[in-house]
């Protein structure tokens, strides 16, 4: 018998502080990865998809976006700009 499936890993990448398209309020955003990774005999072996998405922590809005703009949103995190003003817009409520 063989045992085979899926399991879901989920990352926290950066924080950020983005105007939300939602609420229209400045608020902190989290950006996040998903990885579900094809399992056998529950050891994990290798990623089936790979998802980026942003959720603001104000109103809880959820936005999948691409793996170029999780790249720039991480660069952004990562380059010191100040946090108290909004940067980008990654969607539009």
């Amino acid at each position: 018998m063989i045992i085979f499936g899926t399991k879901g890993y989920l990352y926290q990448l950066a924080i950020l502080t983005l105007l939300c398209g939602r609420c229209g309020n400045p608020a902190a955003h989290t950006l996040s990865k998903r990885v579900t990774k094809f399992t056998l005999f529950f050891v994990p072996l290798f990623p089936v998809s790979t998802k980026y998405a942003t959720q603001c922590t104000f109103c809880g809005a959820q936005q999948k976006i691409t793996k170029e703009q999780a790249d720039q949103l991480q660069v952004q995190a990562a380059s010191g700009q100040p946090q108290g003003q909004p940067q980008q817009q990654p969607y539009q409520g």
